[in-house]
């Protein structure tokens, strides 16, 4: 396997699809620009990163999108060496946090320093537009921005929709991602024998992302016989016995910052599966393999749906949260709910070519002793859809 983090890929072309993506939607709902606070989102518009998991809760790090102008990222202390060479980046400045564990009762006094630095900022390049999308912003920064007469508008909303349509070397990026993930998933299956613990086999998944270049993994979702009933919890010590079934979900952020969300379901042991792990296995494929079958342009999240797979009476009550979500440095719009959840979480939408998604199954039965976990990653093209993840699932299983 190459080591992806080295790999030839166009990170130019890359940077101008994704920042074209984000002034797109910047013009759409006239704003005079964004102020990005996620670390992913950050790393979407600027192709930069630092230290992400922390920067997620700690704000100390920010960048600054204008529709028209100059992006300027403000970045940790004496970190502006990080982004030099990057041809979107025109300036690089130290961030003004204000959070409290860097500033302690200065919050508010530093949140107004803060303030004066982005109502300049958008006096210059706003052209007299008042309009500033924010993705994640606290009281502090509210206050100081409304004092200024800044009109705040939802930065995750531009964000979401412009990350929805990937571009070609994205695709090239996720497929490496996928690529080390699945190198992973092969080297766990080759590892999982009885007495291995959870931990140690979920270890493998992580040693193996990082070997190849890859960055961290979102969860700890894997879990081995009666523990993968009911779904999320999450590995533990747990020897695994011959002839429990193992559930896992990726959710692993890979090469490039994209993400492989992948989940499969094997036997442990030589052994033969029980009528009821076949059963649920049955279950869980026919769901995938028939909401595969449902996807092209055009259609409705509604639409989708309504004609989904539908599930045993039985297995209702354990569904998973949804029967798809976008997917790309993170999980990201859309996520289409079970016909059942439309009243109350679901929303509607169509489904475009270009996006990339993941159609979920999760089935485990009332009263029942284990989970069956299925996921699959695909692109939405022109005339349907073609598969990301080329992991095999288990023959024994099927049989």
């Amino acid at each position: 396997m190459a080591v992806f983090h080295d790999s030839d890929l166009d990170r130019v072309a890359l940077r101008a699809y994704r920042l074209d993506r984000v002034r797109a939607q910047l013009r759409r709902f006239d704003y005079a620009g964004i102020l990005l606070y996620d670390p992913l989102n950050i790393r979407y518009a600027t192709d930069t990163s630092n230290m992400q998991v922390w920067t997620m809760h700690n704000k100390v790090r920010y960048a600054f999108v204008p529709t028209e102008g100059p992006v300027l990222l403000f970045d940790f202390h004496n970190c502006a060496h990080l982004s030099a060479g990057n041809e979107v980046i025109a300036e690089a400045r130290p961030a003004t946090g204000y959070d409290y564990f860097g500033a302690g009762p200065r919050s508010a006094e530093l949140a107004q320093r803060w303030g004066d630095e982005i109502a300049e900022l958008l006096r210059l390049h706003g052209g007299g537009n008042r309009r500033l999308a924010v993705d994640n912003l606290d009281p502090h920064g509210h206050h100081a921005l409304r004092e200024r007469q800044v009109d705040i508008a939802d930065g995750e909303e531009v964000m979401e929709l412009a990350r929805s349509i990937k571009g070609e070397v994205e695709l090239e990026a996720m497929a490496e991602s996928i690529a080390a993930c699945e190198e992973g998933m092969r080297r766990m299956q080759s590892a999982l024998a009885p007495g291995i613990s959870e931990n140690a086999l979920w270890s493998i998944l992580h040693q193996t992302n990082i070997e190849l270049g890859g960055e961290w993994i979102e969860t700890r979702l894997l879990t081995s016989g009666p523990r993968t009933f009911p779904w999320f919890q999450e590995c533990g010590p747990r020897a695994i016995e011959a002839g429990d079934i193992v559930a896992f979900d990726t959710d692993l952020v890979g090469p490039h910052g994209y993400c492989a969300d992948i989940s499969r379901t094997w036997l442990c042991g030589d052994g033969v599966p029980s009528d009821e792990q076949r059963e649920l296995y049955r279950l869980a494929h026919e769901q995938i393999c028939h909401n595969l079958e449902l996807l092209r342009p055009g259609v409705t999240f509604r639409e989708y749906a309504e004609r989904a797979f539908r599930l045993p009476e039985a297995c209702l009550a354990h569904r998973y949260s949804s029967l798809l979500h976008g997917i790309g440095l993170c999980d990201e719009y859309p996520r289409i709910a079970h016909v059942l959840d439309f009243a109350d979480s679901g929303y509607d939408g169509v489904l475009e070519a270009g996006m990339t998604v993941c159609v979920e199954s999760l089935i485990g039965r009332d009263g029942g002793r284990e989970s069956v976990k299925l996921e699959q990653q695909v692109l939405i093209t022109d005339d349907g859809y073609h598969l990301l993840s080329a992991y095999p699932f288990d023959d024994r299983l099927l049989a």
